[in-house]
């Protein structure tokens, strides 16, 4: 038995009338400090609730009970103890404390004021064509969690939040059968169950198939990376999975030892800065008052939420072919600008178009930056939490020509480039109410790139009989309520996506079939002296005739590239009980699974197919409270036949409180089984199969 395998906690409420302490069998490895601190955590939450007394009697290796006195009457909270005792073990000890800079400082607030919602959560996915060791795989995986300090890395918790660096965490590697889940469902549910960057391992890999050999038809193996923004960014992620193929292709150890520079290294570089000049710039490039905030066209920002509808992200997606991408590029470079710069100036355009005026007017929005543009030695080589979201604003002039606006956005990002250390807060702080205030309407432009694999990676990995396809961003919700996002495919097209925090707001479409429009149509025909109001009439003209074909029934869009929906967020009117497995026999009984934040759905059907029992298992809807919970499950109570209540790691506390109504209606309450997020479907599958045959 391992000595930091998971443990399993089964809660029994004893006998009538269920108003003492229940009994916790404690099955797996128990670390006894680990059950002081659990205890001593609940007793510093409760300094007004009545004292107990614990006994931890053993029964044989693996195997002891734990039996509570209360001083006076009162409720223990059964529930939060079997959390605090499944949850995973801290890591190794800690050897250095870092300072979070200003900008990871706004990242985490923004996450901590916003759980549960993805916020800041990335992910990176690709395929993986031909065989694929899953020792060696995970082994790589550890062996750069080893040397990398930032995969090792938490904030703490305290006045002021540092960033602690452990000496050792395991790397979270997740293997699933194709089987398991669709693609789209596993990107989903592993974005909602999120990562607390107060845990080590900012990264999470998530493999889907994979197998050491490979037939002719067999699928490739899809592999997912989630990672948190506060500790790492996009360039971070593709320079450490260069560095994950290094691993693999050398038996899955990485040689050389820590990586310098590392984010210590960055943080007394950052100390050391002279925010005066910034000061200066940023108060000199931040617009007067009245400039254009709006990061929708007119239609949809003017168009309301109705009240009671529930929000969340969605996102909008679109793609250009290679073809149109290549020429777009060609036409940026020949004015001294860049696809990114192109994707500006169309944003550029549309917000001053939705301002609805005809003079020359500033707009102002965000757009990320690198991070790695500063003077700090091999900033390029360093994992981290560097890109950045600034303020950019540009004077729309629509007697101008359009070069000169990709001039003056170049210009604007050249000057920025100095200062891409700097964080939007600091920004705030020196312009005063003339910046952006936090939570106001805004919009954020981002382009994402970063280190690719070097040829020499892919050629030895195609020795082996692996190809790669190169990673694809999957996006993150962030702090604003609109992001434009592009990269470019595995096929060489610009992919553009719109990520908004309402559900599906009205006239989404329509802003990225313009952005589409524009991205097409400027390498045709805009020249040196074609001006803004000439390609913005070609938008008017380009509506016109789209509401025309659509009135006639074509259906088409002059030419604009379609865009597409993706990833919009699951149905609001989910049932409150889903039966994963039906009862075998008729009265078998019934095992109910109470859903963990961050424990996907795959999770509970791999369980369900796993479990050998006659009683029929159900899953409680993820939004329901433990009241909701409760009615959920008396018409099954009421029908008769045993209850079983399980779940990984986090619902304890939901669990107990159902069996605490149970018990107070009159009822007989449950066991409830609870174990870590690292055990097994099969594993607590049969645990639950155990507790199912002693209730019934």
């Amino acid at each position: 038995m391992s000595p930091d395998g998971p443990i399993t906690v089964v809660v029994d409420p004893g006998e009538p009338p269920y108003d003492a302490p229940p009994f916790l069998e404690l099955r797996g490895p128990l670390d006894t400090r680990r059950l002081e601190s659990a205890l001593d955590r609940i007793a510093a939450g409760r300094p007004d609730g009545p004292d107990w007394q614990h006994r931890l009697r053993p029964h044989g290796p693996g195997l002891h009970t734990l039996a509570l006195t209360m001083s006076a009457p009162g409720e223990f909270p059964a529930g939060l103890l079997a959390d605090l005792l499944t949850d995973p073990p801290p890591a190794g000890r800690s050897v250095c404390a870092v300072a979070p800079s200003p900008l990871q400082h706004e990242l985490l607030a923004d996450a901590d004021a916003h759980p549960g919602t993805g916020r800041h959560v990335e992910q990176l996915g690709w395929l993986w064509h031909g065989p694929l060791d899953p020792e060696r795989f995970t082994a790589a995986w550890q062996s750069l969690f080893d040397r990398e300090s930032v995969l090792r890395s938490a904030f703490a918790d305290g006045p002021e939040p540092r960033i602690v660096v452990h000496d050792r965490v395991k790397a979270e590697v997740v293997r699933l059968p194709h089987s398991a889940a669709d693609w789209a469902a596993l990107v989903e549910y592993d974005r909602c169950r999120g990562l607390d960057p107060r845990r080590p391992g900012p990264l999470r890999v998530t493999v889907l198939g994979g197998d050491p050999v490979v037939s002719a038809t067999a699928q490739p193996t899809r592999v997912l990376l989630t990672y948190h923004h506060a500790l790492l960014d996009g360039w971070s992620a593709r320079l450490l999975l260069r560095e994950f193929y290094r691993a693999y292709l050398a038996g899955g150890c990485l040689p050389g030892g820590e990586r310098r520079p590392d984010m210590a290294d960055y943080a007394r570089w950052l100390a050391d800065q002279d925010t005066g000049p910034a000061r200066t710039f940023w108060t000199d490039a931040t617009p007067p008052p009245g400039v254009t905030h709006s990061p929708l066209p007119v239609a949809i920002a003017s168009d309301p939420v109705p009240a009671g509808t529930r929000t969340g992200a969605g996102r909008t997606r679109l793609r250009l072919t290679a073809v149109q991408t290549a020429r777009l590029g060609a036409w940026a470079a020949g004015w001294g600008s860049t696809e990114s710069g192109a994707l500006q100036a169309v944003w550029a355009l549309l917000l001053y178009r939705a301002a609805g005026t005809a003079d020359a007017e500033p707009v102002r929005f965000s757009v990320t930056v690198s991070g790695r543009g500063i003077l700090f030695d091999g900033v390029e080589r360093l994992p981290g939490a560097l890109r950045n979201p600034l303020p950019m604003s540009v004077v729309v002039d629509p007697r101008g020509s359009v070069p000169e606006l990709l001039g003056l956005l170049r210009d604007r990002a050249l000057d920025m480039a100095a200062y891409e250390w700097v964080s939007a807060g600091q920004i705030r702080t020196w312009t005063e109410d003339r910046a952006e205030p936090p939570g106001a309407v805004g919009s954020l432009v981002a382009f994402e790139g970063g280190p690719d694999g070097p040829d020499d990676l892919v050629r030895e990995l195609a020795a082996q009989g692996v190809r790669v396809d190169p990673p694809e961003t999957l996006g993150a919700p962030t702090a604003f309520p609109l992001t434009l996002v592009a990269h470019h495919d595995g096929d060489g097209g610009l992919v553009v996506t719109v990520s908004h925090d309402h559900t599906r707001p009205a006239g989404i479409g329509g802003v990225l079939a313009h952005v589409a429009f524009l991205l097409d149509e400027l390498p045709r025909v805009a020249g040196e002296s074609t001006t803004i109001s000439e390609v913005l009439a070609r938008l008017v003209d380009a509506d016109a005739e789209t509401d025309a074909d659509t009135s006639t029934g074509t259906g088409t869009e002059a030419g604009t590239p379609p865009a597409t929906s993706a990833d919009q967020p699951a149905d609001a009117d989910a049932p409150a009980l889903i039966t994963l497995r039906p009862a075998r026999n008729p009265g078998a009984g019934t095992v109910c699974l109470v859903p963990s934040h961050g424990t996907p759905r795959f999770c509970y059907e791999l369980l369900a197919r796993s479990y050998q029992g006659p009683e029929a298992l159900v899953l409680l809807g993820a939004a329901l409270d433990d009241g909701a919970g409760y009615e959920a499950l008396r018409p099954l109570i009421e029908a008769g036949g045993h209850l079983v209540l399980g779940g990984f790691s986090g619902c304890g506390v939901a669990a107990y409180r159902i069996t605490r109504l149970i018990a107070a209606s009159g009822g007989r309450p449950p066991l409830i089984v609870l174990t870590g997020a690292a055990t097994s479907a099969g594993d607590l599958a049969r645990l639950l199969e155990s507790a199912a045959e002693r209730a019934g």
